[in-house]
């Protein structure tokens, strides 16, 4: 499987950096007590230090805000996944267990302050291309509506669109029977090639303590917009 991200897109937006995760032979359960207590104190602490700093003077929180204006799309209409968390957490309105995958992604998601997407890959058909999305581009999400895509960055395969910072589809949504999985991190622009890997590299080893399996890193950039999935990987 090829994954890459759309030249005009690149040209437009050369300073795009998208983090990829292949997980195979990985197990989905219910998150282990460590995990809930870790999630739960993290929100608490996120909430306090929110009392001071409001969500969009965040940083990360604010670089992508400004990325979705340079993309045509209002981010106070449309907001990206992180700060949707991020705006929970801030009401009290804390996260609560779902399962490992779908807790881990949340936790990256709030720890990085970007919007991440993990997706099972047997529900994936043929290459995957990173676009920015049009008005003909949708589909239902996981908040159980039909979502536009206009001027959002998206993720589809040959069945079409799956993916996005904004919310993702039912489609492709992780389940306890996911052994095989896509992580897409929607890295900060101004985060080096050197952090980004580093950021990666930790998510990756903490996804496979919790999960079990193997998994492999890419970071697509204008210096490198692709990338093949191979099934050896390493542990």
């Amino acid at each position: 499987m090829k994954i890459s991200i759309n030249q005009s897109l690149l040209t437009k937006h050369p300073e795009l950096k998208i983090g990829i995760i292949h997980y195979t032979k990985i197990v989905v359960a219910e998150s282990p007590q460590m995990i809930k207590g870790r999630m739960q104190l993290y929100q608490e602490n996120l909430f306090i230090e929110m009392q001071d700093q409001p969500v969009t003077q965040r940083e990360g929180i604010a670089e992508w805000r400004q990325l979705w204006k340079k993309f045509g799309a209002d981010p106070n209409r449309y907001r990206h996944s992180a700060e949707s968390l991020m705006r929970r957490v801030s009401k009290q309105n804390y996260l609560t267990p779902f399962h490992s995958g779908v807790d881990l992604n949340n936790f990256f998601s709030l720890q990085y302050e970007i919007p991440i997407g993990l997706y099972d890959i047997a529900q994936l058909k043929g290459n995957v291309e990173i676009a920015l999305g049009d008005e003909e581009v949708g589909y239902e999400g996981l908040n159980s509506r039909f979502n536009s895509l206009k001027n959002i960055l998206y993720s589809h395969d040959e069945i079409g669109a799956f993916g996005s910072p904004f919310v993702d589809s039912k489609r492709t949504a992780v389940s306890e029977d996911t052994t095989e999985a896509l992580h897409i991190f929607y890295l900060r622009p101004s985060l080096s090639v050197e952090a980004a890997h580093e950021l990666l590299a930790a998510a990756g080893k903490m996804f496979h303590q919790i999960h079990g399996g193997d998994y492999q890193i890419a970071l697509l950039s204008n210096d490198a917009p692709s990338t093949t999935l191979e099934k050896d990987v390493f542990s």
